[in-house]
């Protein structure tokens, strides 16, 4: 079949915007337009593309929705290699965990805008960024997973090390003789959000028993998860990079030093892909590597990627 290049501009813009009106103002043609070059889209090919309910794309949608994606990534390439002075900017969606962000990706994130391309970046936790690929709505993702969807590649980048940390008060407080049964229903922990579960896996590894009930304090933001612990609001795990200055400092002591917590990283990608696409995957994963602890490195405590723990500390 051949595809109408309006009709998949009118399935994009609704995928994109999740509104067929707004669809309609970024393409500059009436709401009536767009209706009809879906409806003409969805009987080409013989399946609805689009839930009306949402306008969220159907399991089809996301195939085509994939499929577009790839397109404007090689549309983008061709122009590079024929016109090198052509200042067309790609849009790519990249799905990656908050902690990640905080520590390491910013910086890839700044190199990819360099490279002219308009970056989007969707955070969410770790476990939970892999769907958005097999959606389409990511070209890549950061996950603890090693299985992608069928048409993606997971490279492993490393492992994020996390502390348990607090402030001095705060453990001569709660933990005089060091982190304990009793300390731990006392003090209030600081997570993530509620689906953060990494902190209760660490307990129940450090303690060889499952802890439930305890006091717990939530800050979806690694910055602020990493001030409230340094304030004195609780305790809790903080990714090692962001630790370590305070640490140094004075400002955070390690509850269990000998307890660090590793959470295996993969960079998920397209197959198949264009130049342009493929570079930015090898500028993720070269970066992830010179900064995550890699294979061979002595590991304390490592949570394996078949163990979901749900953090986004994206």
């Amino acid at each position: 079949m051949n595809f109408d290049r309006q009709q998949l501009e009118a399935f994009f813009a609704i995928a994109e915007a999740r509104h067929f009106g707004r669809a309609a103002a970024l393409l500059n043609v009436t709401r009536g337009a767009v209706s009809l070059r879906l409806k003409a889209l969805e009987e080409e090919f013989g399946t609805p593309l689009v839930l009306r309910d949402g306008n969220t794309p159907t399991p089809a949608g996301e195939v085509l929705l994939r499929h577009i994606r790839v397109l404007k990534m090689l549309e983008a390439d061709t122009v590079r290699q024929i016109k090198p002075m052509d200042d067309t900017q790609p849009r790519i969606a990249i799905a990656v965990n908050a902690d990640s962000l905080a520590t390491w990706f910013e910086a890839v994130a700044w190199e990819i805008a360099e490279r002219n391309v308009a970056v989007e970046l969707i955070v969410d936790d770790q476990d939970y960024t892999l769907p958005l690929l097999a959606k389409g709505e990511a070209m890549g993702c950061v996950s603890t997973s090693s299985e992608s969807p069928t048409g993606f590649l997971a490279e492993s980048i490393g492992m994020m090390e996390y502390e348990c940390v607090a402030n001095v008060a705060f453990s001569e407080k709660f933990f005089p003789q060091g982190l304990g049964l009793h300390g731990v229903l006392s003090a209030p922990a600081v997570l993530y959000n509620k689906k953060d579960g990494l902190h209760a896996q660490f307990l129940e590894r450090f303690l060889d028993f499952e802890v439930r009930n305890y006091a717990a304090h939530y800050f979806p933001s690694p910055s602020a998860l990493l001030a409230a612990i340094e304030k004195g609001i609780g305790y809790g795990l903080v990714p090692r990079l962001q630790a370590a200055p305070l640490i140094d400092a004075g400002k955070l002591i390690r509850l269990a030093p000998d307890h660090k917590v590793e959470v295996n990283l993969y960079w998920h990608h397209w197959e198949t892909a264009p130049s342009n696409a493929q570079e930015i995957s090898e500028l993720v994963v070269r970066h992830a590597r010179q900064v995550l602890i890699q294979p061979g490195d002595y590991a304390i405590s490592c949570i394996d990627d078949d163990e979901p723990m749900d953090r986004s500390s994206p």
